[in-house]
């Protein structure tokens, strides 16, 4: 650890957009819509073919035409929230922009209408930045990836402007865009669409004019900020078609519900969302299904569910809970298809999804118990409780797995369990995690050749953080340890990575704070464990090793509070002596962020969730095995 407790500020980070902060709402009124005559629609759409397929030449000004192109009326009243990474790795949440209004841009890779536009976006972001107005890229297109999105944006100089990537295409379907080159202005007050079509009136009817002579989007812009009624809010957008996998519209593959959606369901969903289960309800068949399918979209295009956060761009991970690519194409094209139940039996209605059992991995060894229940008060703030509790033990051993059995998961928000006496310390000097368990955490064996030691007549102590519910409640929380019958060939060891002097600042979006280590000893890494509280946002693991090498172990580009996860690496990793890991992450202590209790104030560490802390463990083996961790001097 770097004598100050902080690394070195020069170390880059990814990070969440900062966004304009929010003083006043203006209030959209009414507008209209500029349809072409009848006899103008043909030329019309053979002209945006050509347009977008072929190339762009100059021709004499022609009319304007505001038109109104297939699927503009598709426009929902309220813009769904969802979340996309862009083409820098940030996380952008549409509910938490602090902008009054969001642009979105729609765009492709080598699309030439598209590409033409790239610089007129940038001059709209710096114009309209400082009044409150954010432009954002959006590629739908399948053909992409951030890679070579990442490539196009520097090439059009747009590096700096966020390109998000659609990967499944739901905010397209959702909008009913079809087309590139056109722009969706949207009003944060309400999140309704005030405008919606081209930039300008620059590309015509096959042909691009030497300059446009009505810029659309930026008078629009204008007239919703000042307060004024939107005149033009529709025009036709002329780009290149998007290609949407398994179609759109009237030519889209039907989905089944009960050979496609339903064993999706049952695979990734079900364990959760059935009865008496953590799901706050049960998909107990297509009836309830479908009276949820709006829920269900909400939730995959806000990332929300299934509970996962990592970046599949960097590492993988054994315990992956989140959908394929191709699964919530399938789950969003169903919803938009209305979620018809066609033809088949109902698997989630024939499924029996039997209760957990009491111990999963059996009955343990030994179980550290209470020695009285924990009485919840029904409302109010609770204080960390600390509770010895002893193993009764005899002799001395290793522990090969550990389970957490929380007794009422309604106010237990987390336990960890340290060993008292007997036991090694941190590297920071506080005695070692044992264990800790939280809503969303992974049990199960310790690695393979791993184990913890457990002295004779062991004392723990019980870290609990409860909150409450509305109504009295109690809890007798157990943990079972399983004993190995040999000595491990190396100690699990959970190390702590932290930042105790952060300070953020009210209503700041992305306040950031970094903590490093240094490993004395080689080791192997299996798992990483990120822990923050509401205000966190991101955070991201790197490892800097002695060749120079640098490398992201695991980037956690939405951190949700509500899911305290661990990132099980596939293949356990070697880490040299010498090796600084970084843990570097962000805070929105904006008023957009839903779960901050008080955006006004200055946060610091703290226990209690309206405090702050930030934390990650890399969970290793030491190889060879040594007494503890340790700390080098110097900085990364």
């Amino acid at each position: 650890m770097a004598p100050s407790g902080r690394a070195n500020p020069s170390i880059a980070q990814g990070s969440n957009s900062v966004m304009m902060d929010v003083t006043s709402r203006y209030p959209f009124a009414g507008s209209h819509i500029v349809m072409p005559s009848p006899r103008r629609i043909l030329p019309l759409f053979l002209a945006t073919v050509w347009v977008a397929m072929g190339p762009l030449v100059a021709a004499p000004a022609l009319p304007a035409v505001a038109a109104a192109a297939p699927g503009l009326l598709d426009t929902p009243s309220e813009v769904i929230n969802f979340a996309l990474l862009d083409h820098h790795g940030r996380m952008h949440e549409l509910r938490r922009s602090n902008a009054k209004a969001v642009v979105l841009f729609f765009t492709a890779n080598g699309c030439p209408v598209a590409r033409q536009c790239a610089s007129k976006l940038k001059a709209l972001q710096a114009q309209y930045a400082a009044r409150g107005v954010e432009v954002l890229m959006v590629n739908a297109n399948s053909g992409d990836d951030l890679k070579s999105i990442h490539k196009e944006a520097f090439e059009l100089g747009v590096w700096h402007l966020p390109v998000l990537r659609d990967d499944t295409q739901g905010v397209a379907r959702h909008l009913g865009v079809r087309r590139t080159g056109e722009c969706i202005a949207i009003n944060t007050r309400d999140w309704s669409v005030f405008y919606r079509g081209a930039i300008d009136d620059q590309m015509v009817e096959g042909a691009q004019k030497p300059a446009a002579s009505e810029v659309y989007l930026a008078t629009a812009l204008d007239e919703f900020l000042d307060g004024r009624p939107v005149k033009t809010a529709r025009t036709a957008a002329r780009g290149c078609l998007i290609h949407f996998d398994g179609g759109e519209g009237p030519d889209a593959l039907p989905v089944s519900y009960a050979r496609e959606v339903a064993p999706i369901l049952q695979a990734k969903c079900v364990s959760c969302h059935s009865p008496g289960n953590i799901g706050p309800w049960a998909m107990t068949g297509h009836r309830k299904v479908k009276g949820m399918a709006s829920m269900v979209e909400e939730v995959l295009l806000a990332r929300r569910m299934p509970p996962w956060d990592a970046d599949p761009h960097f590492g993988k991970f054994l315990n992956d809970a989140s959908l394929t690519l191709a699964e919530t194409q399938t789950l969003l094209r169903w919803v938009h298809q209305g979620a018809p139940r066609g033809e088949g039996p109902d698997p989630l209605e024939a499924a029996k999804v039997p209760p957990a059992p009491e111990w999963p991995m059996g009955q343990p060894d030994i179980v550290l118990r209470l020695a009285a229940p924990q009485q919840i008060p029904a409302t109010g703030v609770v204080e960390y409780r600390h509770i010895e509790v002893l193993a009764g033990n005899t002799n001395e051993g290793w522990v090969g797995a550990i389970q957490v059995k929380p007794g009422n998961k309604k106010v237990l928000h987390h336990i960890i369990a340290r060993l008292k006496d007997g036991g090694q310390q941190d590297h920071l000097g506080q005695p070692e995690m044992y264990v800790g368990w939280a809503p969303g955490s992974t049990q199960g064996p310790l690695p393979r050749g791993g184990g913890k030691y457990l002295p004779k007549n062991a004392r723990f102590d019980f870290e609990l953080h409860y909150t409450t519910c509305g109504s009295a409640q109690t809890d007798a929380t157990e943990i079972g340890l399983y004993l190995l019958k040999e000595k491990p060939a190396a100690r699990f060891e959970s190390v702590p990575v932290v930042d105790h002097g952060f300070e953020i600042k009210p209503g700041d979006p992305d306040s950031r704070a970094e903590g490093s280590y240094c490993f004395p000893q080689a080791a192997t890494l299996h798992s990483l464990t990120p822990h923050m509280h509401v205000r966190g946002r991101w955070m991201k693991f790197e490892a800097l090793f002695p060749d120079g090498r640098r490398e992201t172990l695991c980037s956690v580009p939405r951190y949700d509070f509500n899911w305290q996860l661990t990132y099980v690496l596939d293949k356990p990793r070697k880490i040299p002596a010498g090796t600084w890991v970084v843990l570097s992450g962000g805070y929105d202590n904006s008023v957009r962020n839903p779960a901050n209790p008080d955006p006004k104030k200055f946060v610091h560490w703290g226990e209690q969730s309206w405090d702050e802390m930030f934390l990650g463990w890399y969970n290793v083996t030491w190889d060879p095995p040594v007494a503890g961790g340790g700390s080098a001097g110097g900085s990364p």
